[in-house]
């Protein structure tokens, strides 16, 4: 009898224990990575950057600390196979970048200061590659591999603006997430870094009616490159 209710009870732990780990391991919406195509929203923050070329030595301009932005966009999904999926994710990113300038008076022999802010509403129209990690439970990690190009609705072509910028760049872009599943949609925080691959200042000798005050702004720098750090939750 004793024996009896002892194989009862490890019956009972192994029945137990064998339908905890089929929950776990199905967990929330066990289906939603078999669809061929979906769709979603994407909400985050950014912080948007420059790689800087000086022209001389003497002089330098550098980015101050970073501003942090807000990004919004959608999300479309297409299933290759069961670990790699095509990603389009068009996204409106609003930031600012702060220019802070040292200026070498080889007259004086002392240092000028100066700042340009620079305001951006770039709209990217990136494609990506997603290799999604085996799901655990209701997390599956993945990472992020592509490029767009980019429009910047935001540009100020005032000619007594001391630093412009070309609209159009293209750009690459990897980075990190992780899909959690919940009962009724898939959340995943990923964070991504972008280059810009072209120099996106214009010259500026080339620009008329741009003050001398204003052009040495300009003349200081020999390139600007845009990089962006994002960090966006994905709805889907």
């Amino acid at each position: 009898m004793l024996c009896y209710k002892i194989k009862k009870y490890i019956l009972l732990v192994l029945f137990i224990s064998g339908l905890g780990n089929a929950c776990c391991a199905e967990g929330n919406l066990p289906y939603i990575d078999q669809k061929f195509i979906h769709f979603g929203f994407l909400l985050g923050f950014n912080t948007m950057d420059f790689s800087v070329t000086p022209t001389t030595s003497n002089d330098i301009a550098r980015v101050s600390a970073l501003r942090p932005g807000f990004s919004v966009g959608i999300i479309g999904d297409l299933r290759l196979n069961r670990y790699l999926n095509l990603r389009v994710t068009p996204t409106l990113h609003f930031g600012e970048r702060q220019l802070n300038y040292s200026f070498n008076n080889t007259t004086t022999h002392r240092d000028s200061l100066g700042s340009v802010s620079i305001s951006s509403i770039p709209i990217c129209l990136p494609i990506y590659l997603k290799y999604s990690a085996e799901r655990k439970g209701n997390f599956r990690p993945y990472l992020l591999l592509g490029g767009g190009v980019s429009y910047d609705l935001g540009r100020n072509s005032n000619s007594e603006n001391p630093v412009l910028l070309k609209p159009l760049d293209f750009y690459t872009e990897f980075g990190v997430g992780c899909d959690i599943y919940f009962s009724f949609f898939k959340l995943a925080p990923e964070l991504k870094y972008s280059i810009g691959a072209n120099n996106i200042l214009v010259p500026g000798n080339q620009r008329k009616g741009l003050s001398d005050a204003n052009k040495k702004y300009s003349n200081v720098l020999s390139s600007l490159g845009s990089r962006m750090l994002t960090l966006v939750f994905n709805f889907e």
